[in-house]
């Protein structure tokens, strides 16, 4: 969820405090690599191209966060009674954001399976996985307080819809891989996680509707 995205150039950050906010980028579903190098003067360069240089010293790669264990052995009788718990919350911050409710819960859904607690492998929290970087931006301080959570992931979703102009496609891929990569690609980016996440929000956003 960056609002920087990332670029074949990469994208230079003085330390590791910083990690979280390049992680936004590749934000819901493994849709891009993201890979972590020191370069000679001790700056730490995020890129999604590996670097062939043997002055960077590589450090990590990342992908795009995600919380599968939140989904497992669940019934859709279970899901649904999740949902329940937080339907009020939804509707209350989808109506001030004026997002359709429907999207929401489609996005918690493949995001979370609507649990509160989920936490991703790169750190991605709550129901609507937010890293602690946009969770800060959008003044959420609590991101497993599922009210701060809704909040801050409504209002993120409302921005890539203004940004894309409402085209629901666009926004769902920038909420996965990050805007700066649908800027790049004119469209859905071409990674495979990304489709297949805007095409399971949209169907489950059809069950909704």
């Amino acid at each position: 969820m960056d609002k920087r995205g990332i670029g074949g150039k990469g994208i230079r950050y003085p330390g590791r405090a910083l990690l979280a906010g390049l992680m936004l980028a590749v934000s819901a579903a493994q849709a891009a690599e993201v890979y972590v190098y020191r370069e000679p003067g001790g700056i730490r360069l995020f890129t999604d191209r590996q670097v062939r240089d043997p002055a960077y010293v590589f450090i990590s790669k990342y992908g795009r966060p995600t919380a599968y264990t939140s989904c497992k052995g669940l019934s859709a009788a279970g899901l649904d009674a999740r949902l329940r718990s937080y339907e009020d919350l939804i509707y209350k911050y989808a109506a001030q954001q004026q997002v359709e409710p429907a999207l929401v819960k489609a996005v918690m859904r493949v995001e979370s399976c609507f649990d509160h607690r989920a936490v991703s492998r790169v750190g991605a929290r709550g129901l609507m996985q937010l890293m602690p970087g946009t969770a800060a931006d959008l003044g959420v301080s609590d991101s497993f307080d599922p009210a701060q959570n809704i909040r801050g992931g409504v209002t993120y979703l409302r921005l890539m819809l203004d940004r894309f102009g409402n085209d629901q496609k666009l926004a769902l891929a920038a909420y996965n891989a990050g805007p700066g990569a649908v800027t790049k690609h004119q469209g859905v980016p071409p990674f495979k996680e990304t489709q297949a996440y805007v095409e399971k929000v949209r169907s489950h956003y059809q069950r909704y509707h």
